[in-house]
């Protein structure tokens, strides 16, 4: 991956992050800049920040690597119309001169970020220092590790192979690891997972004194001094390293190790002295002025993004027309797809489809990043959340009845009936039911059935998603962007 574009120092305050959201945006031209920035804690906080802020952006996971363009090539909405704004991502057109300037921004944002991350780690050095004591060496660190793994993963999903023996020595993407201008070579997804999970195992390491394992996400300010080590729910913290470690090793097919971090949050996490990460409750699921549509409380790793009302705007909001809307049916109202998706009509995440009106249209939406005021996870867009360590220990279990324990946890937190399938095949089946129940507007939903190789995929051009569509295999590979080929020739 050759740089060509400056490197950019986004950053801002922890105030400003969780108040007005308004941000600097810092453009060094010399490392004079940088050492200006990288003074103290404070300046590695905000250009830490900074990361987040800007995958918040619609190119990454404020749109496209979220509710849009991978929930759209999963396949989980009615577009039939050829005009639909759409229509050439859920058909894998990737030639389309649309869909591969989006492709094209994914990839530059991730890597620019990635940059980022890689002039943070550059700056904190091999140890604590004056300037960048304990704890703020090991948590920065570890988590300006954890993203640049986090970035790298999401690409080689999107970008790379379907990983297998067959494949996995095909070149795939750089792993950018130093910042400068030199070009990183292809790699092949078994060296990029490589560093993948090296980076993780080390952001755990850094990131074992984190303070939610002790005080929790500490979502209230700190009336004695500075934020910096609060609101640890919208951080990279060390229950979501972990996770995301988890996520890593079942991408790569290493199930015992996905099984073991897995479970390892599950047992600290849910222990009644700690409920670090509780199951919403139906109370706050039901609440008819302020539901919580996003089960906030289990969302082990979010976005704070104060423009998300807009993500549903572009993308739901009720007034959209028809050909530019993501919705589960042409005429907005009609619930056959919702009844398809959702096996059980008490489900709380059913919740997220609900009547909305402008005075004129009336229409069945998608509700679940609508803003509302004071609302539990106004502004969290989710990234990591717990019930997807529950989904990756019922499809790692070696013991049938303790996969179908873990999977049913997850329906009983959903207020869902518990299901026993007979058999492992049949249990996998659910739990690939369960996960688009579950990911819906999270991004996830596409790399599972990349992972698993599906060869056959809900139906986008009608309302009960049957007779499934036929899935190439080659359609889970988005080709690398121009840009990224131009610079290599």
């Amino acid at each position: 991956m050759k740089k060509l574009y400056q490197i950019t120092i986004y950053f801002l305050s922890m105030g400003l992050l969780f108040s007005c959201g308004k941000w600097v945006d810092v453009k060094p031209t010399d490392r004079l800049g940088e050492d200006q920035l990288f003074v103290n804690s404070a300046g590695f906080m905000k250009a830490l920040n900074g990361v987040y802020v800007e995958m918040a952006h619609q190119n990454l996971y404020g749109q496209n690597m979220s509710a849009g363009t991978l929930d759209v090539l999963a396949q989980y909405y009615y577009i039939k119309s050829s005009t639909h704004v759409f229509e050439k991502y859920t058909t894998f057109i990737y030639t389309d001169a649309n869909v591969k300037a989006t492709m094209d921004n994914i990839w530059t944002k991730a890597y620019e970020l990635i940059a980022n991350c890689n002039i943070i780690l550059d700056k904190c050095g091999d140890g604590p220092s004056k300037i960048l004591p304990e704890p703020y060496y090991g948590i920065i660190k570890g988590e300006a590790l954890a993203l640049r793994a986090m970035l790298h993963l999401d690409m080689l999903r999107l970008f790379g192979p379907i990983y297998s023996q067959e494949n996995k020595l095909k070149e795939a993407i750089p792993y950018v690891d130093k910042s400068g201008f030199e070009v990183f070579p292809l790699l092949g997804s078994q060296q990029v997972m490589e560093h993948v999970t090296n980076d993780l195992n080390t952001a755990v390491s850094l990131l074992e004194k984190d303070p939610i394992r002790t005080e929790g996400v500490r979502h209230n300010n700190n009336a004695g001094g500075s934020n910096d080590l609060y609101y640890r729910q919208y951080r990279l913290n060390y229950y979501a390293a972990k996770a995301l470690l988890a996520r890593a090793y079942l991408w790569e097919g290493e199930r015992s190790k996905a099984l073991e971090c897995a479970e390892e949050i599950l047992s600290e996490v849910e222990t009644t002295d700690k409920s670090i990460f509780p199951y919403v409750t139906f109370a706050d699921a039901t609440n008819v002025d302020k539901p919580d549509r996003l089960f906030s409380t289990e969302v082990m790793f979010a976005l704070y993004d104060i423009n998300r009302h807009e993500m549903y705007k572009r993308l739901f909001d009720v007034s959209l027309k028809g050909d530019s809307k993501l919705s589960f049916s042409e005429d907005n109202i009609s619930v056959e797809r919702i009844n398809a998706t959702y096996d059980d009509g008490n489900d709380f995440r059913r919740r997220s489809w609900q009547s909305a009106s402008t005075g004129t249209i009336t229409a069945t939406t998608n509700m679940k990043y609508v803003d509302i005021v004071d609302g539990p996870g106004r502004y969290m867009v989710p990234l990591i959340r717990l019930s997807e360590m529950l989904l990756i220990a019922a499809e790692c279990h070696s013991d049938p009845k303790q996969a179908i324990a873990y999977f049913n946890k997850l329906r009983t937190a959903r207020n869902c009936i518990s299901l026993q399938p007979i058999d492992p095949a049949a249990l996998k089946t659910e739990i690939g039911k369960e996960f688009r129940r579950e990911m819906l507007g999270e991004g996830q939903m596409f790399f599972f059935y990349k992972r698993n190789s599906y060869q056959s995929l809900p139906n986008h051009t009608t309302l009960s998603m049957l007779p499934e569509k036929t899935m190439v295999l080659n359609n889970y590979v988005v080709p690398l962007p121009d840009s990224e080929i131009a610079q290599r020739q």
